[in-house]
Parts: C-alpha cells; structure tokens; sequence
C-alpha cells in the first residue's frame, strides 16, 4: 500500500510526509476514522514509507523494505488485530490477514472476522497477544530503520490493553507504534493519551466516485450512484461495485423483519427470530449497525422532509411509509434499542429470546 494508492485523505497524506521527511515520528501514532474512510490504509502505507531504505517524504517503491513491506514479509513490521479463540495470536492467522488487506485495506472488522470463521464467536485481543507483542517489540531490530507494531482496532483489547501502557510509554529505541481505531470511546483513555491522533477526513461522494471509476473503470453514472449509498465508506462501495450482496442482504432481511414488526403475528416473529438466531454474533451486529444507519436516514427523513436519502429505492418507500407512523421520539426509542442490543450481544446474551422480546417491542412502539 503507497500513499498514491489511498483515496482522498490529502491533508493528512501530506501530514504524514512531512512526518517521514523531517524524521521526527512520534512514537504512538493513532489513526482515527469511521469504518471504510482509510485509516488503515493510510498506516500501511506510513509503516512502509518509515521503513524505506531512501530518505524521502514517501516510499522509493524499489529498495528491499520497500519490496518486503509490498507484501506484508518485512521481519520489523509486526501486526495485531481482532482474532477468533480464547487463546488466539495475530501470527496465527498471518495467511489470512496477508491475503484480506492485499485485496481491500478498507475491509470492515465484519469482514474480516467471517473470512475466519467467527459464526457466533466474537472478535478479540487477548491476554496472549498483549505478552506476545512485548516479546517481540523487546527483541533488536533485524534490519529496518525502525521496529514497528501496527495494531488494527484497539478497541477490541478491552482492559487487557493496561499490559502494554508501560511498553507504549517507554518504548525501546526506535520503536513505533501505529494504532488505527474506528471508535475512540471504547479505548482506554491511558493509552489514547499517550498517542498522537491522527483524524481522517470524510471521503466525499465525488473521491469515492472517481475512485471507482479509475480502478475498477465502472460507468459514471453507476459509480456516483454507488458512492452516494455508501456514504464515504469506500468498503462498501468497493462491495457494492463487486456485486457483493452482505449490505443489500441485510436491507431485506430488516426491511421483513419491520414488517412482521408491524403486523405482530406471534408465529411469523418467533419463525424470523429462529432464523435470525443462526447467523452467529458478528452478522447479527453487522445488522444492527445497518439498521442504525437506517433510522438515521430516517430520522433525517421525519425531521426535515428531504427524501434525498443513502437509501435504495425499496428501502427508500419503506422509510417513507415508516415516516408517517414513526415521529422523532418513537425513531430515538427504537435506536436506543438497537445499540441496546448490540450491548448484550457482545455480552453473549440469548439470540432468540433477546430478538424476540426486541420484536415485541417494536411492535409496541410502532402501533
């Protein structure tokens, strides 16, 4: 990943060569940004820049870092991300993380989590990973210019980030650490202030639309109308533009459970909750943060009247016949209850009774 490869983002591109050239890197570098905005993109593309061999704002692209950071295969860049299993390391799923960020950097943690097979496992950092990085992070370096630890979503370290305050503090020498988070709440404020934070900027409809027109050469119509949907997150303009039917997918899927929501048939929720039951933790929040982005649409709808909404037409006709039953206090309960239940799922809480209790107060709300 190079800086010219990343879409957008301009300011802090040119941010980080000024780092790079100046050679004053700080230590704990955090880049903060919404899923699909290029966070991590962007860090790939400043650890390759850090470990290059020649003395320029941006990666030569030809010396041996260069070519060895390409592929991931560079021995002083470590990484660590969300894994699947009590005991999980990030080196055990090395293959699969070398494949997922060789073909979309963007991905989302949904994403990444399903190519491991999570079902109703839940994505973590664990007590092992956290030892295992200051083992490694304590051993010389091999033969780059710095030693660095690239950790993709620290929000999943939970309180076992506390192990690595000292080491992210006082790191050994030429040591650095590259954090990219998507949610800052959910990050230890002890380690949030020992880093520098780095925001992205939002991706604007026109970059996520030249974007896809330049490198995957879609008509222009059809990629300003992908970018539109996808609302500056170029993960799901890059699965929107692919056929991938995750997001369209769970639009139906919401779509006929509001419905059966609706008419409170006891039969046709319980038979939706059975089904729903089986699509294992992770798919279920991915729904759930779908369908928060739904009533957000929705609520722009009640509150302002604009029907120029991120929506698919059916999608589009349902908030609309929605809008004239739910006002803007009944919209906020239902919301309320959504990141309730994201809460609980991450919580291992009961998929069947959870959804059906949830069904029946939908129902309530509605009517």
């Amino acid at each position: 990943m190079n800086m010219h490869d990343i879409v957008g983002q301009s300011r802090v591109k040119a941010f980080l060569a000024q780092l790079a050239e100046n050679g004053r890197v700080p230590h704990a570098l955090l880049f903060l940004g919404p899923s699909g905005s290029g966070a991590l993109p962007l860090a790939l593309a400043f650890a390759r820049a850090l470990q290059c061999e020649q003395p320029t704002p941006l990666a030569c692209e030809q010396c041996n870092a260069c070519r060895k950071t390409a592929t991931y295969t560079h021995p002083d860049l470590h990484f660590s991300y969300p894994t699947i299993g009590t005991n999980a390391l990030s080196t055990d799923f090395a293959k699969q993380w070398r494949e997922a960020i060789t073909e979309n950097p963007w991905m989302d943690v949904n994403s990444w989590l399903q190519r491991l097979g999570a079902d109703n496992k839940q994505g973590n950092i664990n007590k092992e990973e956290c030892n295992a990085i200051i083992k490694k992070l304590s051993l010389k370096i091999f033969e780059g210019r710095y030693k660095i630890l690239l950790m993709w979503l620290p929000e999943y370290l939970g309180k076992e980030g506390n192990r690595l305050l000292k080491l992210i503090e006082e790191p050994p020498e030429d040591t650095i650490f590259l954090l990219v988070a998507e949610n800052a709440d959910q990050i230890l404020n002890t380690i949030l202030s020992r880093c520098q934070i780095i925001k992205t900027d939002p991706l604007s409809d026109e970059e996520v639309a030249e974007a896809l027109q330049s490198r995957l050469h879609l008509p222009a119509e059809r990629a300003r109308q992908i970018a539109f949907l996808a609302g500056g997150d170029f993960h799901l303009a890059l699965e929107a533009a692919a056929d991938h039917h995750e997001s369209e997918d769970a639009a139906t899927l919401l779509l006929d459970w509001l419905r059966k929501c609706w008419r409170g048939k006891g039969d046709e929720l319980m038979q939706w909750t059975e089904r729903f039951a089986k699509l294992g933790r992770e798919n279920q929040k991915q729904f759930l943060h779908y369908g928060l982005h739904f009533l957000r649409e929705l609520l722009a709808l009640v509150s302002t009247g604009n029907a120029q909404l991120r929506l698919r037409p059916e999608e589009l006709t349902t908030a609309q016949n929605m809008a004239k039953v739910l006002d803007f206090e009944k919209i906020v309960q239902v919301s309320q209850l959504f990141n309730d239940n994201i809460y609980y799922i991450e919580r291992n809480a009961n998929p069947r009774i959870l959804f059906l209790d949830t069904s029946i107060r939908l129902h309530q709300i509605m009517r």
